[in-house]
């Protein structure tokens, strides 16, 4: 396993794309409503990773990308791992990577939203020491219009790093 998480290069953008939506695909296919997904588009999600890929950090297997986070501000927007790179340590690596950043930038508590249903990834937020703090909306930006849909927001108490 890579046993570093580096920042995201413009050549990234393309397979860390195809990467989250598969994997977005596969954690929402079968609990979020049709409508959400016929316009959450490969194309939609090439869109959004090469807007915000200075956000992104990844990390490596010897074939390339097998997983990301993209942090904004004081919530950890998104967190994927390839389906095959899934209980190889690359999710847990990524997340302390994430509360590393945010505890470095001074955030208190760092948040996420994490659609009802995705039981696998409850599980794995809850396991990295993550609280559900409830049931809130998101507005999800869609080519069509806003989206609002009911999440699981989970949080998560950070201790400040000390500068070094």
């Amino acid at each position: 396993m890579a046993e570093q998480v580096r920042k995201a290069l413009p050549e990234d953008s393309k397979p860390l794309a195809d990467l989250w939506f598969d994997g977005w695909r596969d954690a929402h296919a079968a609990i979020v409503p049709q409508e959400l997904i016929r316009q959450r588009t490969l194309p939609l999600f090439r869109q959004r990773m090469a807007k915000d890929l200075d956000l992104v950090r990844t990390v490596d297997d010897a074939t390339g990308p097998v997983g990301f986070t993209l942090c904004k501000d004081d919530e950890l927007n998104q967190i994927y791992v390839t389906e095959r790179a899934r209980g190889g340590g690359y999710a847990k690596l990524l997340m302390k990577d994430a509360e590393r950043h945010f505890a470095s930038c001074g955030v208190k508590t760092a948040w996420l939203a994490c659609a009802i249903g995705n039981e696998r990834a409850a599980r794995f937020y809850e396991k990295a020491g993550w609280e559900r703090a409830g049931t809130v909306e998101s507005i999800l930006n869609l080519p069509e219009g806003p989206f609002a849909l009911d999440v699981w927001r989970y949080e998560k108490k950070l201790h400040p790093i000390e500068p070094t």
